[in-house]
């Protein structure tokens, strides 16, 4: 009597294969959740306070932006220096505008980021089409923005800038409802974000498992959607008890869906991961590379203006030691968010992830009153353990 083998469901991963599989996303998740509960411990609370929650949504907000152009920058295989200073000296643009020239401040934004695509759409053209390494186009540009901050504001801080320009990093959105000790516009909009994440979530998987494609067991789907949700009702109830969702919070949003649905849902975003993959293989498959790389590098630059406006917005004045040390937090988080430093891998969330971790240990550190010369040590070593991590398992596999 011969036995027949009945072959698993289709569509179907066993629990065990697929968190193998997918363990670098989950290491993620954990981490961040780890690292704020160990800090929320270490605060005695005071992490997770509506005030600090909001001032953590401030002071990263520009990395979170800078970290969407940088991991589109390194899944094609190259890396981008000069977004610090690019920051800077678009914050600084952007005063000598509005300060001195009394420009008003919607001409300025437009004129600002048109600015910083264009410095990205330059060094591109170096990288992609005179063939010099990523590498030495922005150390060059680094230096170059560097001094021209300087030379634009005579070593000197210019401000302040004009209420409503201040609202892009510090405003928060109004509440018509009428909500006192509880903002209900930004509550219910947190509400809506999360059963909107519920929804697209389930019905990607139906879709998915329509196709015959290969989903998530059900337990670790039920976990994740609902751990997500359960997050962003948490964090939205908390701001909401303060003064609300702050302006740069909704347009990091924004940021975040759009540049996740260009890396997952457009033919753009798939070629830029080929490109990093095998630029080679891509490009004789009829993909113009060149044209990918410059146009990887005008992004960035436009996200770096951008970054540079919030910036400068938070602080009601440009300096000249602006964006000093912002591109190494930018590239951090890239990698500790799972993006390879040999290109081609890399998610957005795994980005964002990877700048809330940075933001969050520089919150809790500074709250711990630990100085700046320690904070610059464990940041560095949990960088080289991410770097490492990427390394082993390309090595395993």
């Amino acid at each position: 009597m011969t036995t027949k083998t009945i072959p698993a469901a289709k569509g179907r991963i066993p629990a065990f294969n697929f968190l193998v599989s997918n363990i670098r996303d989950y290491a993620m998740l954990l981490s961040l959740v780890f690292i704020m509960g160990l800090f929320q411990w270490l605060t005695d609370g005071i992490l997770l306070e509506p005030l600090n929650l909001t001032n953590l949504v401030l002071q990263n907000s520009y990395i979170v932006v800078m970290a969407l152009g940088m991991l589109l920058v390194i899944v094609a295989g190259h890396i981008d220096l000069s977004v610090g200073s690019v920051c800077g000296f678009i914050g600084a643009l952007a005063a000598v505008l509005m300060v001195h020239f009394g420009w008003h401040f919607v001409p300025t934004v437009l004129l600002c980021v048109l600015a910083g695509a264009l410095i990205g759409a330059m060094q591109g053209w170096f990288v992609a089409y005179a063939r010099i390494p990523s590498f030495i186009v922005t150390l060059g540009g680094m230096l170059v923005f560097k001094g021209l901050t300087l030379a634009l504001l005579q070593g000197q801080s210019v401000g302040p800038f004009p209420s409503m320009f201040q609202r892009i990093s510090s405003g928060f959105l109004p509440d018509p409802l009428g909500g006192e000790s509880l903002r209900l516009l930004s509550l219910g909009l947190a509400t809506a974000v999360a059963a909107l994440l519920v929804a697209t979530e389930w019905r990607k998987r139906i879709k998915q498992q329509a196709q015959g494609m290969d989903t998530e067991p059900v337990a670790f789907f039920a976990v994740r959607t609902g751990a997500f949700a359960a997050a962003m009702l948490y964090v939205g109830w908390l701001l909401s008890t303060y003064k609300g969702l702050p302006n740069v919070l909704v347009l990091m949003a924004a940021l975040i869906v759009l540049y996740q649905f260009v890396t997952t849902q457009t033919t753009v975003g798939r070629r830029i991961y080929a490109l990093g993959g095998n630029e080679k293989a891509t490009r004789l498959s009829g993909v113009n590379t060149q044209r990918l790389t410059f146009a990887a590098f005008a992004n960035m630059g436009a996200l770096a203006g951008l970054a540079g406006l919030i910036f400068a917005a938070r602080l009601n004045t440009a300096t000249p030691k602006a964006g000093l040390g912002f591109e190494l937090d930018v590239i951090a988080a890239c990698f500790i968010g799972g993006a390879s430093a040999s290109g081609g891998v890399g998610k957005v969330a795994g980005a964002v992830i990877g700048a809330l971790i940075m933001g969050v240990m520089n919150n809790g550190m500074s709250i711990m009153g630990i100085g700046i010369d320690y904070q610059q040590v464990i940041k560095g070593l949990v960088l080289l353990a991410a770097v490492f991590v990427d390394v082993y398992h390309k090595n395993r596999g």
